[in-house]
């Protein structure tokens, strides 16, 4: 065979796969970034350990979740093409079932995925996985999907046990190149890439890449018989856990589910939620990044999808406005941030989720602070507490200041940088919450 035809044969397999993946546009989202479940009945000829249909009774929840922040630098031509890419997630709940929802939001075309797997680790800081829980995950009961530029799917259910508070691989393979990466750049958590397909290896051996952030994956969903709604962390850097031990899973939302299940382990009268993390380094109430879509979507463009489209939410918990105080290039108007976050409340209520709000806490001795944003700070934390924004108020700024200098975080739970927290001052974050305020609906009116 000639090295032409050679290539005409590789073209033409390469546009047949892609073909026919496209056929099968599949639990395509809304503009919204809304995403519909696909078809639980598995594919033809899949093996029947990957059957895909949960028979058992449980209520669908967040396990583990990550907003998309942006298009990965580097990947603007090629994407991962022929690359494995496997997640490392840790879930806060356990569950019977799980699917997960992929999202090409930066993306400039089509991505096809014409593999995927799910499985539960081998052990932490591994890309091994338990060899028993390994499946292919299907969507709309075939293992290809191709995820249009701009938009999310969500994949069939696969009958897996995931116990919580463990480390769950999310693997999926792309052949063809789709242009920008989406991505989440500060995971604090390890995961892995491999060359070529090997989306269902146990060993881990293929995997001798590491990176620093997920890609293409925002969700993991149970179904659960632990627990019986999500709380949705909304927030900035100090919800991302910026700061944390990378693989320890010490950021607070972390810290405050494990909270919840002692509690409930201790049989206290708690409600029953897992807990997922909707935080990105750096974001605003008010202003975007740039780009079409933008980078870092303000609090107030992706509040729909990573909040209020969460499954089955029934509390948001935001800590949002000091990145408004800080990065903006004038004083930043202490109303209009109110007014930002009253709105976000008031999409909340619509749905019938309850909304706890967090105290801005401070940040004397970080290189952007200024008296005056000072008093920005403390203007808003005044009609936080007043209860004037939120429907239940969490004080991170009593919490973690330092009693003899309040502008300032106090020096155990500084991170060293005057604004984000040390582990401990992550764990007190979560402390102080009392879980109660976690139960009950919205308000008819604030």
């Amino acid at each position: 065979m000639t090295r032409r035809h050679g290539y005409a044969l590789l073209s033409a397999i390469t546009a047949l796969i892609v073909g026919l993946a496209t056929a099968l546009y599949v639990g395509v989202a809304a503009d919204d970034g809304t995403a519909t479940a696909g078809n639980s009945t598995p594919a033809k000829g899949s093996r029947p350990h990957n059957s895909a249909a949960p028979a058992s009774t449980g209520i669908w929840v967040g396990a583990w979740a990550a907003s998309p922040a942006g298009a990965e630098p580097g990947t603007e031509t090629e994407g991962l093409a022929g690359r494995s890419v496997r997640n490392v997630v840790h879930v806060s709940v356990g569950g019977t079932s799980a699917r997960i929802t992929l999202s090409n939001l930066y993306g400039q075309s089509p991505l096809t995925i014409t593999h995927a797997s799910i499985a539960v680790a081998a052990g932490d800081g591994t890309a091994a996985a338990t060899a028993r829980t390994m499946r292919r995950l299907t969507f709309n009961g075939s293992t290809a999907v191709v995820v249009p530029a701009g938009r999310q799917v969500l994949s069939d259910a696969v009958r897996v046990a995931v116990p919580h508070d463990s480390d769950v691989l999310v693997t999926t393979y792309s052949p063809t190149p789709s242009g920008p990466v989406t991505y989440h750049p500060h995971a604090r958590q390890i995961s892995y890439v491999a060359d070529g397909d090997a989306t269902e290896d146990v060993t881990g051996t293929a995997y001798t890449e590491q990176v620093a952030y997920w890609r293409y994956l925002t969700a993991l969903d149970v179904l659960s018989n632990e627990s019986a709604g999500t709380v949705v962390a909304f927030g900035d850097s100090l919800t991302d856990g910026i700061t944390s031990t990378e693989g320890a899973n010490h950021r607070w939302p972390d810290v405050l589910s494990g909270r919840l299940r002692t509690a409930l382990a201790a049989g206290r009268n708690v409600p029953r939620y897992s807990v997922v993390n909707e935080g990105i380094s750096g974001n605003q109430v008010l202003a975007s990044g740039l780009g079409r879509p933008a980078d870092n979507q303000s609090g107030l463009l992706r509040f729909s999808r990573d909040a209020l489209a969460r499954t089955n939410v029934k509390v948001v918990v935001i800590d949002l406005g000091v990145n408004d105080i800080l990065r903006n290039p004038r004083l930043a108007d202490p109303d209009e941030i109110l007014d930002g976050l009253r709105t976000l409340v008031r999409q909340a209520h619509a749905r019938g989720i309850k909304v706890v709000g967090a105290t801005l806490m401070p940040f004397q001795g970080h290189r952007g602070y200024t008296p005056a944003r000072e008093g920005v700070r403390q203007q808003v934390n005044a009609e936080i507490r007043a209860g004037r924004v939120y429907d239940a108020v969490v004080d991170f700024d009593k919490a973690l200041r330092d009693p003899y200098n309040p502008r300032r975080l106090r020096s155990d739970y500084d991170s060293g940088d005057h604004l984000h927290p040390s582990d401990k001052g992550y764990a007190r974050m979560a402390e102080v919450f009392d879980l109660k305020d976690l139960s009950g609906s919205a308000p008819a009116e604030l």
